[in-house]
């Protein structure tokens, strides 16, 4: 039976249930957006076989499936941006038939992109109104003021209150997230797709997320909603359709089916726990130690100790200091004060190229813009912070670094063509089992995780745990922030809390709650 945390995935209210039964009904209707027997192949490789989904007006739509499944190739589908090789994709009753991405806005299909799909160096307002900008004296102008005006408005559907003036370039990956969303909802679309838009978002958040979808769906919009959270499908789904390995398994009204039977259907095997059985530790050796750190701004006085073969947890909302503190110790970041011990000697003159020759490796939150060359094959970037190991005489043994990578791609159980094949045509959870895979190819004994499993289905989150474990039996020390607090408790055994740049409470694996690390979050 699958649990996420301690505890499990809240019950659904009855009155919910009833709701979701009610959509029996548009079966009787006719859909906005259907797809029949849809396949599509690149070279050899089938993407999509047969595949078929329904979605109805004032419905939200789940589509699940492991990384890899074929969700994004479907999307892509559905909105004109590739054609099927065979089958139909039939919106509003005719032919879907879509030469310019701007007719897709026009069609009335609205997309938030799990790859964010915003211009750096615009403002907020600019990226969210972008070709839709008021204009002033006959529209020669632009009217800054009336644009920065709507898209306050917009944002304020969410609760947030982004600067609209600032440059996305400036903002968080969570706020470049709420960007997008609000940029989505702003054309007032009959349908919205939502492609992992809670990912980035804290849980408030992604409450207000879901208040705009409930909203919507009141209107009368279809939303299909992609997630491998299962407490936001619970949350928001009447309908469910799964994919795997390409091909449609399934469609079911989210009221008549259990989580258990759901993931069982997305990954095709049955998972006792998401969460891989765990002897706790007592601690090794103490490998980092953190003395009454400070970065100017951002951290205030944090001490901490970390041992080998533990997993260390690190929690706390959005800004509180978590990713800051992992660059201060790698180096990334400026120390105001405060030392930091590796192998109990202290550093001084931090690097992030002093601390991967130190033992250390950082998998950032971001791991297409920060962790990978995505252009590059997997064997590139295993090898890239070793490339000096394997050319001592400036010539790279080629022979070890194809030996080294293709047991490490074994190890990690990287699904893959091959050594040779391209980062961007992996899955998000292959790619991170690749992240993982570079470290150790340089022999880090301290992993630094920031949001270790974003945007990472079911079935590779527990690959992932697994790894993870195995690590620990080989005495590496593991730093692991995130926001998903079942992750926390299901995987740590000691929890750090943040607040405001500073640490508010260190608790054991038994002690911890979610109730208590929720109350020490907020200082």
């Amino acid at each position: 039976m699958i649990n996420t945390a301690p505890g499990s995935f809240p019950a659904r209210s009855i009155s919910w249930a009833l709701h979701a039964r009610q959509t029996e009904g548009r079966d009787m209707m006719k859909p906005i957006l259907q797809a029949e027997g849809v396949c599509k192949s690149y070279a050899t490789v089938k993407v999509l076989q047969d595949v078929q989904l329904r979605l109805f007006p004032g419905e939200v739509h789940a589509l699940v499936g492991e990384n890899g499944a074929g969700k994004s190739t479907l999307i892509k589908a559905l909105t004109g941006i590739i054609k099927p090789d065979s089958g139909h994709i039939v919106l509003k009753g005719e032919p879907l038939n879509i030469s310019h991405p701007k007719e897709i806005e026009e069609k009335g299909i609205g997309i938030v992109h799990q790859e964010f799909n915003l211009m750096p160096e615009l403002t907020v307002a600019q990226n969210i109104f972008i070709g839709r900008e008021p204009g002033r004296f006959l529209n020669w102008l632009i009217d800054e003021k009336r644009l920065n005006q709507m898209a306050a408005e917009t944002l304020s559907q969410f609760g947030s209150h982004i600067n609209p003036s600032a440059k996305v370039s400036s903002l968080s990956v969570a706020q470049q997230q709420m960007v997008e969303i609000a940029k989505a909802v702003s054309y007032r679309c009959e349908i919205l797709i939502m492609d992992e838009p809670t990912a980035a978002l804290t849980d408030k958040e992604a409450e207000a997320l879901f208040s705009v979808v409930e909203q919507l769906k009141d209107k009368g919009v279809a939303i299909l909603f992609v997630s491998h959270r299962m407490s936001d499908l619970q949350r928001l789904a009447d309908r469910v359709t799964v994919l795997r390995d390409g091909r449609f398994i399934a469609e079911h009204l989210f009221a008549d089916i259990d989580i258990d039977t759901l993931v069982r259907e997305m990954v095709g095997r049955e998972l006792k726990s998401i969460f891989p059985s765990h002897t706790q530790t007592s601690g090794g050796e103490r490998t980092l130690s953190v003395q009454r750190l400070c970065v100017q701004g951002v951290l205030n006085d944090v001490s901490f100790d970390a041992y080998s073969g533990e997993i260390l947890g690190i929690s706390g909302l959005m800004g509180s200091g978590r990713t800051e503190l992992a660059k201060a110790i790698i180096g990334a970041l400026p120390i105001t004060s405060g030392k930091v011990l590796i192998g109990g000697v202290e550093q001084t003159r931090l690097s992030p190229s002093k601390t991967v020759q130190l033992g250390i490796g950082y998998v950032t939150e971001d791991r297409k813009q920060n962790g990978l060359f995505m252009s590059k094959s997997i064997k590139e970037n295993i090898i890239a912070p070793s490339y000096a190991l394997y050319s001592p005489r400036g010539f790279i043994q080629e022979s070890r670094a194809v030996q080294d990578c293709n047991n490490l791609v074994g190890k990690m159980r990287v699904r893959a063509i091959d050594i040779g094949q391209q980062m961007w045509r992996l899955s998000g959870g292959n790619q991170q089992k690749v992240v993982l895979s570079k470290w150790l190819c340089r022999g880090s004994n301290i992993l630094i995780l920031d949001e270790p499993t974003r945007g990472i289905d079911v079935g590779s989150k527990y690959e992932i745990y697994q790894i993870m474990h195995e690590l620990l039996e080989q005495n590496v020390t593991i730093i692991m922030i995130s926001s998903d607090l079942p992750e926390i408790l299901g995987m740590s055994d000691r929890i750090l809390v943040m607040s405001k740049g500073r640490i508010t409470a260190e608790l054991t694996r038994g002690e911890a709650t979610q109730e208590k690390i929720a109350h020490y979050s907020l200082g």
